[in-house]
């Protein structure tokens, strides 16, 4: 292994060795504390541009299962059908791996699609920087290896990733469906379209700035992404049209779509210091909500109220909804239990929702999967 350094913008140096692909890149750096699902985050287009760094230390021990399609047109496995990331920072790579699943070694994926890796990094020492001072750019750099020109951005917030990532053409998935979801690709996760055709549904994904609103559909779905949402602009005048529309149709939108949700509405979005990115966040459904969920859930032989209602949550985010500057027709649906931030919107009167938290997970907890049912009930 050769060695490597990850350099962040402010000149801290992590000193470790490549496991992957032998180049040099540029990213923003993130830390993600989930303890398993490495495949699934790397094939995640949310993680677009950024260096991934994850703080549980053993990675590779399971290998990677096979990164082929399956015939409903959607990865077996995977998220997507590639690697996002630029670039993988873990504490001890795992050479040897063993799992009923899976066909290939971690690091041998990772030179396939070209992409650099390091191992020995101190981890828990970089994740305190990154939560000290925020996320900050930083540079994989590699003993002999060069920087590849594509590779140069500098300033994250500046590139509109969601282009980047976004299907360039229509695809249709479980055609002939009962009912027609039109979903903009932002950088949709396959498990969210996977939730939807196992419910019946015939999905329509679109790019991200197609005039959805010259279909024929019967509610609409904003999926997740990389990137700030002002740079969606185009996403955003078009879902504020749908809004606006006397045909009142439902929408949902999850991650990235919750702030283009939002946006359109009039509300604000800012960045995070250091985002949210795990599978164990807590999210509390706001009080006087007003959403119903169709098997409410007991506590010593107790009904729970709303009030109570609590999910454990996965997430992927870097930019949050200021739930402050929402409508008087719009509300808080989720709050976060760690840093009070909004975690979902609805609209009081029409069937409009989102989550910022990843209720398909995959990988993660799938407590709060009852709202691809709750959407798909709206539907009629």
């Amino acid at each position: 292994m050769r060695e490597a350094r990850l350099i962040l913008s402010d000149g801290t140096v992590f000193y470790g060795r490549s496991f992957g692909y032998e180049t040099e890149t540029v990213g923003e750096v993130v830390f993600n504390t989930a303890m398993t699902g490495y495949p699934e985050s790397l094939t995640d287009p949310s993680y677009a541009g950024q260096i991934l760094v994850t703080t549980f230390p053993l990675i590779g021990n399971y290998g990677v299962p096979d990164t082929g399609m399956g015939s409903d047109g959607l990865p077996l496995f995977m998220e997507s059908d590639r690697i996002h990331p630029k670039a993988l920072v873990v504490a001890d790579y795992s050479e040897q791996y063993s799992h009923w699943n899976a066909k290939e070694s971690l690091a041998s994926w990772l030179k396939r699609e070209k992409i650099p890796a390091i191992t020995g990094i101190d981890t828990r020492r970089l994740t305190k920087v990154l939560r000290e001072h925020g996320v900050m750019m930083g540079q994989v750099v590699i003993e002999g290896a060069a920087m590849e020109s594509q590779q140069t951005e500098q300033d994250y917030g500046s590139v509109n990733w969601v282009e980047k990532v976004s299907c360039k053409d229509i695809i249709r998935y479980n055609e002939g469906g009962n009912k027609k979801v039109v979903l903009v690709d932002c950088g949709v996760k396959a498990n969210i379209i996977r939730c939807l055709i196992r419910r019946g549904v015939e999905v329509v994904r679109v790019p991200w700035d197609y005039d959805f609103n010259e279909l024929q559909f019967d509610g609409l779905f904003l999926a997740n992404g990389p990137g700030d949402p002002e740079q969606c602009g185009k996403t955003v005048e078009h879902i504020r049209t749908f809004l606006n529309n006397k045909e009142v149709r439902p929408c949902m939108g999850i991650c990235l779509g919750n702030q283009l949700l939002a946006r359109a509405a009039g509300a604000n979005t800012y960045k995070l210091k250091y985002g949210h990115r795990s599978h164990n966040q807590p999210v509390m459904m706001v009080n006087g909500s007003g959403f119903k969920i169709h098997e409410p859930l007991t506590m010593n032989h107790e009904p729970l109220t709303m009030d109570h209602r609590c999910f454990i949550t996965s997430q992927n985010h870097g930019y949050a909804v200021d739930d402050k500057t929402l409508p008087a027709d719009w509300e808080p649906l989720f709050v976060n239990m760690n840093d009070g931030s909004n975690e979902g919107i609805r609209h009081k009167t029409n069937p409009w929702m989102s989550a910022q938290f990843h209720p398909e997970a995959c990988s993660g907890p799938t407590d709060t999967e009852f709202m691809f049912d709750e959407f798909v009930k709206m539907l009629g």
